[in-house]
């Protein structure tokens, strides 16, 4: 009886056992850095995202809820670059946790690991929303997160050693299928170098670099200033003397200025991701470019779903 006892009891203990808990409490600025933290960390981590697809990066309030789960972060994962200059700090001060103010081990800006490209040869702002250290919209080029994607691995080994190893394999597997991806969405992308195009904001030069779509015309006078009736006609008139293929814009962006130029010059409008979660494809950071593409190459006129 008493065996029979004790083993009633041992599947009792057993089954309500809390779950083992994450090693690491990461706070992630933008979605594409908690989609990445997520594939590197796998269950060692607890990912909280601060922002949305649907939100401006540079756009944040410092609500209570974001300070209240930096209080708790071991690791913050941002773009850095200023991009997010105009919430974060408020958040780091706030939450007054030791472990992820600036410079110390649990801070960790993706844009220091990248070549920067747009950095202005003088600051001044009356040039509109222009950060000193260059275009901190790194996430559009994939060849960025694959290089981010090593320090970022190192950084949660460093702060987690017991789990290095699983952090390694991790990295490795996460390397092997990025890579294969990216072989294919260059070979899909290929129809799309060259294309003229029209821009929102100026968010996309990295993503320019990767595809060789070329950008015309921006929609925005200067960058973060919403376009005037009359600068919209302006643009109207670039566009009639050097055509574009379709006009871009982020899934966050007011669509009123594109929608305006797309019916004036009979272009498409194409709504992009510009990051996880962004639109209902890009439900995860590999569909984040498959979705864009897709985007892209059917406003072209290209089925992407065919070789």
């Amino acid at each position: 009886m008493r065996t029979i006892l004790s083993v009633l009891l041992g599947v009792i203990a057993v089954t309500t056992a809390p779950p083992a808990l994450a090693a690491l409490n990461v706070f992630a600025c933008e979605p594409e850095w908690g989609a990445l933290v997520t594939e590197l960390g796998g269950d060692k981590v607890s990912v909280y995202v601060a922002t949305t697809g649907r939100q401006d990066p540079h756009q944040i309030q410092a609500r209570p809820s974001l300070i209240a789960q930096a209080r708790k972060a071991d690791l913050t994962v941002c773009t850095g670059a200023e991009l997010e200059i105009g919430w974060m700090p408020m958040v780091e001060r706030s939450a007054a946790n030791a472990r992820i103010q600036p410079g110390a081990p649990g801070a960790f800006e993706a844009a220091s690991h990248v070549r920067l490209l747009e950095i202005p040869a003088r600051l001044d702002r009356a040039e509109g929303d222009i950060h000193a250290s260059g275009n901190p919209h790194i996430q559009t080029d994939p060849r960025n997160i694959l290089t981010v994607a090593k320090p970022l691995s190192d950084k949660l080994a460093e702060l987690d050693p017991a789990n290095a190893a699983y952090y390694d394999n991790r990295h490795a597997d996460f390397v092997h299928r990025w890579t294969q991806a990216l072989q294919r969405w260059q070979a899909e992308a290929a129809p799309l170098k060259g294309v003229p195009v029209a821009v929102q904001h100026k968010s996309w030069v990295y993503f320019f670099d990767w595809t060789g779509l070329r950008e015309i015309v921006a929609l925005e006078p200067k960058p973060g200033i919403p376009p005037s009736s009359g600068y919209l006609a302006q643009v109207l008139e670039q566009v009639r003397r050097e055509p574009v293929k379709m006009v871009i814009r982020a899934a966050y962006e007011d669509p009123r200025p594109s929608e305006f130029l797309s019916e004036q010059a009979k272009i498409p409008a194409v709504e992009l991701p510009f990051t996880v979660g962004g639109t209902d494809g890009a439900g995860d950071l590999f569909s984040l470019y498959d979705d864009t593409l897709h985007r892209l190459l059917e406003a072209l006129g290209h089925d992407s779903s065919k070789p």
